[in-house]
């Protein structure tokens, strides 16, 4: 990482739904122009960091800023410059494609010049009928196409995805993270959670969640060495099991 402030720096982040405590103190930065892979299993906190990070989540205790904007003080200017994409909320499944992007177009400020531009472009990408189809009839691997489109429609610098391949099969996933690389070369800044340890290898960096707490962070091959591992599902398993046993 480079002496540049950091796009996203989270420090000593907690939060308490009554006495459960879904976060415990966790700190990390990610760096602009980075792809940082949040890996964990489910109920690792790994959503609830992110809806604290984007302000969709109220914060208990700690600090986030983006791009040197604190989420609570600057919540309206920091949300600007980020796009998030939701785990499971990302699109409405009675609309169909085409009005989903016309919505999320008009509620993120764009003009209808900019919506029909935007409905343009990804008609070189998706059938016309495809897009005609409610998004509850589209099959997965496209449904998260088109909700990645309606994250990036307002060109935000930061983006947050939320298990973004969930659910899709193999060869959608391998294009997905083409498109997540594409953003990169844009010099975007990309956070992704994931429970699929193989897309840990996509990532310049990794940060490893299970129950609540951070429990590793570097670079995959840097933890590899570190920790004497043969690949990351043999560090991932492992650094639950130690971590469980504390």
């Amino acid at each position: 990482m480079s002496g540049a402030a950091p796009a996203i720096e989270v420090r000593d982040l907690r939060k308490d739904f009554g006495r459960f405590q879904a976060v415990k103190g966790v700190s990390f930065d990610v760096a602009g122009g980075e792809i940082v892979g949040f890996l964990g299993p489910n109920g690792a906190g790994k959503t609830t960091t992110i809806k604290m990070i984007t302000g969709l989540l109220k914060i208990t205790s700690g600090t986030v800023r983006v791009e040197g904007l604190d989420i609570r003080e600057h919540a309206a200017a920091a949300k600007k410059k980020m796009g998030y994409m939701s785990q499971k909320f990302s699109l409405y499944p009675l609309l169909t494609a085409l009005e989903n992007i016309d919505f999320f177009g008009g509620i993120s400020g764009l003009s209808l010049e900019e919506r029909r531009r935007h409905a343009a472009r990804i008609r070189e990408e998706v059938p016309q009928a495809v897009l005609r189809q409610k998004v509850l009839d589209i099959p997965p691997g496209i449904r998260q196409k088109v909700a990645m489109f309606v994250c990036l429609m307002p060109d935000p610098g930061i983006i947050l995805l939320d298990e973004p391949t969930s659910g899709v099969d193999p060869e959608a996933r391998r294009l997905f993270w083409n498109d997540i690389y594409g953003l990169k070369t844009r010099g975007k800044t990309l956070l992704v959670s994931t429970h699929n340890l193989d897309e840990a290898e996509y990532c310049d960096r990794i940060l490893i969640l299970h129950n609540g707490e951070l429990i590793a962070a570097g670079e995959p091959d840097e933890l590899l060495r570190r920790h004497g591992k043969a690949d990351i599902e043999e560090l991932f398993k492992d650094a639950i099991h130690d971590h469980g046993q504390n």
